[in-house]
């Protein structure tokens, strides 16, 4: 995370420090993502940034951070999600709220992308910890028998993260395909892994 003196700066060079990290990290995995480029289009001498962040895996999880705030807002304030409810049922309820942000939103959309393609120790230890509380949901969901008990947890969230991202890529443009197929995928992995 940032260091105190990066939270003492004007919310103007604040943003504009996000966005050079947004530019940059949307266009490069952060394996491959520059620094320089970030300190270039932030406007900030070299010296300053490492008063704001210790390295560029702390200024991407400040990235990271702000934009997963974002979206919970824009999805919190589409619909009240009930966190308790079925999790097959709150995917599809919050893929529908966060449809139109992340349209709005392209380079977000490209950051995950690129994530999904970065080996590197500290993405895949992101993206690990990302997935945590969905297979905590899968795990309730096998406690309260909504789930088979003997299915893999990981492999659930799995499918549907590639179901997600995939339709999203694929028919992205079109809402009323890309909720077709979310809730067609969504149908088959239930009848596939529910009980009874």
């Amino acid at each position: 995370m940032p260091k105190d003196t990066f939270y003492r700066l004007s919310e103007e060079k604040k943003r504009r420090i996000f966005d050079a990290a947004v530019r940059e990290f949307s266009t490069r995995r952060f394996s491959e993502a520059s620094l320089n480029q970030i300190v270039k289009a932030a406007k900030i001498p070299w010296g300053s940034f490492y008063q704001y962040f210790h390295d560029k895996e702390d200024i991407f999880r400040y990235m990271y951070d702000e934009i997963l705030r974002e979206k919970r807002e824009v999805v919190g304030k589409k619909m009240d999600l009930d966190m308790d409810e079925d999790l097959l049922d709150l995917c599809v309820k919050a893929n529908a709220a966060s449809y139109e942000w992340a349209r709005q939103n392209p380079r977000y959309s490209r950051i995950s992308m690129l994530m999904e393609i970065d080996d590197s120790e500290f993405i895949l230890k992101l993206r690990d910890t990302s997935f945590q509380s969905l297979r905590k949901m899968v795990e309730r969901d096998q406690e309260r028998g909504r789930i088979k008990p003997e299915i893999d947890p990981e492999l659930v969230v799995d499918m549907m993260y590639m179901l997600l991202w995939k339709q999203f890529y694929l028919v992205g443009t079109d809402e009323n395909l890309f909720m077709k197929k979310i809730n067609d995928g969504i149908r088959i992995i239930r009848e596939g892994i529910a009980r009874g």
